[in-house]
């Protein structure tokens, strides 16, 4: 997660505290009074927040720290509580080593991405047995949630409980993938992550690949598969977060990079696919937030109603000739496409890596070397690549020729070509689309 500037406006973790402390000293309040004094201080503190949120948003426009800034004080507002019901509101006595437990957040909230109106994926991660000082804790949190007026999908599971269901369920195995630490007993978080990576991670990768693909197939299916709908989803249709969080989810499993920039330093996608990456997932962050503000609920559709107010704040003023709301969706529908290219840009590198880790036979080794040239582009793993790196920069109507090659040859094009085409797309000039 990002850093995130001037903290305690938007969560002030000691005031919070300090205010809690006071109220556990009124000894004179009943225990339903006091329960009604700490929601209270807790509502207090998450309005607040929320506002101050809100607040920057409206000035800079920045999704991306929107969101980073909501998963904080929520951080925060989970850690206090969790704090407060261990030493005020349990059953006191003897803590016995077995009732350890850790908070994990998963799934978009894991990731640090909390938009303003988002569940919370929280894994309550116990030992293998629990006990009743367990379920005490876990029942104070979740009221105390529910009564804050947060949505929370959660779970109370051992490692090995999220090991056999990681196994069985890829929706549960992706939500672990992206689990993060919030707060108690660390050990057994890094326990679970270890026997994660070991006995669910590793040597599964092409099986994580097929699935997800699979899931993003019938997700577009469902949504329309198109992306250039009128009233688009900004989450979960085509060109959208969901196809970006597809290519974060398979780069952590696959290479276990924790950003897009890890992959650079590996030398798997080019600085510029990266870079591209961030712009697409800031603008659709920064569209998202502006949804759940305007609509004040959980909506992810950019119906007709909404686009033109989206429009006016994210500075697309009317111009001659064109209209701002007509200037923001077309941007909205590059950015989609970019996106796309993207999705199968990676999605071809991790086949690519993946079929490079198979021994080849030696039938196919030597029909790879007898068919080593089509048209001028070298044969690899029966798609097609450049030559050399720079093929393009010298002779840009090569992109032309790539793709008329694939057709007539019934080719893949190499996902190395693709991207050398991306970033050279600009050579296609007017000049030489009159040749």
């Amino acid at each position: 997660m990002s850093n995130i500037n001037d903290q305690r406006s938007v969560l002030d973790r000691r005031a919070v505290i300090a205010t809690l402390d006071e109220l556990v000293a009124q000894q004179d309040l009943t225990r339903q009074k006091r329960r009604q004094a700490v929601l209270a201080c807790f509502k207090e503190a998450l309005a607040k927040g929320r506002t101050e949120i809100q607040r920057r948003f409206e000035i800079k426009g920045n999704g991306a720290s929107a969101m980073h800034e909501t998963s904080f004080m929520v951080d925060q507002l989970i850690r206090i509580a969790y704090d407060f019901a261990i030493a005020h509101e349990l059953t006191q006595g003897v803590r016995l080593s077995a009732e350890a437990m850790t908070l994990v957040a998963v799934g978009g909230y894991g990731r640090g991405e909390l938009s303003p109106q988002s569940d919370i994926d929280l894994l309550f991660l116990t030992p293998y047995k629990r006990a009743p000082w367990h379920e005490q804790l876990v029942e104070w949190l979740l009221y105390l949630l529910w009564d804050l007026g947060l949505k929370v999908g959660q779970a109370t599971r051992s490692a090995e409980e999220c090991i056999r269901h990681a196994k069985e369920d890829m929706t549960i195995r992706t939500a672990l993938l992206e689990m993060r630490w919030l707060w108690g007993d660390k050990e057994l978080y890094e326990d679970l992550v270890k026997k994660f990576q070991m006995n669910v991670v590793h040597g599964t990768a092409q099986e994580f690949f097929d699935a997800k693909l699979e899931e993003r197939n019938q997700r577009h299916e469902r949504m329309g598969d198109v992306r250039y709908v009128l009233e688009p989803n900004v989450k979960e249709g085509k060109g959208g977060l969901r196809d970006l969080h597809l290519l974060f989810w398979l780069a952590r499993y696959q290479y276990g990079v924790v950003g897009v920039e890890d992959l650079v330093h590996l030398g798997v996608i080019s600085q510029e696919a990266a870079t591209r990456f961030v712009k697409a997932q800031h603008f659709l962050w920064t569209v998202r937030c502006h949804l759940h503000y305007l609509t004040g609920r959980a909506e992810d559709r950019l119906t007709f109603d909404v686009q033109p107010e989206i429009a006016q704040r994210m500075g697309y003023s009317d111009r001659a000739g064109s209209r701002g709301v007509e200037r923001f969706m077309k941007h909205f529908y590059l950015v989609a496409k970019d996106v796309g290219d993207l999705t199968r840009l990676f999605c071809s590198l991790v086949e690519e890596r993946h079929k490079a880790q198979i021994k080849p036979s030696l039938m196919s080794r030597l029909k790879r070397k007898k068919n080593d040239l089509v048209d001028g582009f070298k044969l690899e793993g029966e798609r097609l690549n450049v030559l050399e790196n720079a093929l393009f920069e010298t002779d840009p109507i090569a992109m032309i020729k790539l793709f008329r090659a694939a057709l007539e040859h019934d080719l893949d094009i190499h996902p190395h070509a693709l991207d050398l085409v991306h970033r050279n797309l600009r050579r296609l000039d007017a000049k030489i689309r009159k040749q």
